[in-house]
């Protein structure tokens, strides 16, 4: 199987680990990354995006040992619009979380009208943080939590931001 998703993965954290482990449970893994042109635009808030090149580096650093664990190969691809590599030939399965499936679906809409065979689209549960809010890179930006979702030692429960509503 070959085996979709995509992303900012503006850092990337343990609810991104849990997408890619789940892609490479199923087959050879692509991983479109937003573009520097594209990632504000997928932001649900205001925030700064390290560029392109900075997160395919991390990404693939990440992206290497699991490949490696579970014997896939992978690729990382610029995404250059929302719908991205999975409305092109060759994929069988699309990863997505609870609040990018409607997205899944749509990129199932346009595969259909290009005469392709819909996606198998796999949802991942989002990976909770010590506070029991899900684990996101807006998140770890702003000083909430680090990359496994530890309240930082300035957030005891007291004053907390609301959660984000990005990934």
């Amino acid at each position: 199987m070959h085996v979709a998703l995509g992303g900012t993965f503006d850092p990337v954290h343990d609810g991104h680990l849990a997408l890619f482990e789940r892609a490479f449970e199923l087959g050879d893994v692509t991983v479109g990354l937003t573009s520097d042109e594209l990632a504000p635009q997928t932001r649900h808030v205001d925030r700064y995006v390290r560029p392109f090149e900075t997160r395919r580096a991390d990404l693939e650093a990440e992206l290497r040992p699991l490949a490696d664990e579970y014997g896939r190969e992978f690729d990382v691809r610029k995404l250059d619009e929302p719908t991205g590599i999975a409305t092109e030939p060759g994929f069988d399965v699309l990863i997505v979380s609870p609040e990018t499936k409607s997205g899944g679906e749509r990129v199932n809409q346009i595969r259909e009208e290009k005469g392709l065979k819909p996606l198998q689209i796999e949802v991942v549960e989002h990976v909770p943080a010590e506070d029991g809010d899900r684990i996101s890179s807006t998140r770890i930006v702003m000083g909430e939590i680090d990359r496994h979702g530890n309240l930082t030692p300035e957030r005891d429960g007291r004053g907390r931001n609301p959660p984000s509503s990005d990934e």
